[in-house]
């Protein structure tokens, strides 16, 4: 296994414990979700505000992860077409070889044979190239939207049919959890990242 497959097996490894993680990061959200409700329905807007906050933190966790998954496998899809290029690229130099041979010989059927295996490898060549194009180009992470504490807290009390009491609509809003990693977070997952191709 070449240097290029190693790390392209590195990156798929990474980007699907990446995805597995977003996985629970999501379940975790449910269950604060589920805790939420049932705080507001026994009329405990502190621990139900607390539930609210986690929810959407585990919520942003999940993003996160999702995104830097997906820069992952466009990196992947890189790698992969980079893979598949340098075989392709033997390939077409063993045909060169046998149109060397025939040309010599000028055996009419040797050349006709060797351009069709020419053509079909050329033609695998662009059906690869395509889908990597597009699997790269859809690999870009979805922005998402803040929602902040009360939204949420709304949201759910609008399910499970409780009226949220007017106390917990005139207390201050909580501080917003940061969705997006910082300048010093991010240069630390480009290390990282740098760290996992080597």
């Amino acid at each position: 296994m070449s240097g290029l497959e190693k790390a392209l097996f590195n990156l798929k490894f990474t980007a699907k414990q990446l995805n597995r993680q977003a996985a629970k990061a999501g379940k975790d959200e449910t269950a604060e979700k589920n805790k939420l409700k049932k705080a507001i329905q026994q009329n405990h807007s502190d621990i139900a505000k607390i539930y609210a906050q986690n929810a959407i933190r585990k919520q942003n966790e999940k993003l996160n992860l999702l995104r830097l998954a997906s820069r992952i496998d466009a990196v992947s899809s890189r790698v992969q077409t980079a893979v598949t290029m340098r075989q392709v690229t033997g390939s077409m130099a063993n045909v060169v070889r046998g149109m060397d041979s025939a040309m010599k010989a000028m055996d009419l059927e040797k050349i006709s044979n060797v351009m069709d295996k020419f053509e079909t490898q050329f033609e695998d060549l662009d059906v690869a190239t395509g889908y990597y194009e597009n699997a790269t180009s859809q690999a870009t992470a979805v922005g998402t939207p803040q929602d902040d504490v009360d939204k949420l807290m709304s949201q759910v009390a609008d399910e499970a049919g409780v009226e949220l009491q007017t106390e917990m609509r005139n207390a201050e809003a909580p501080v917003k959890v940061a969705a997006g990693p910082s300048e010093v977070e991010e240069e630390g997952l480009g290390e990282r990242l740098r760290a996992l191709r080597n």
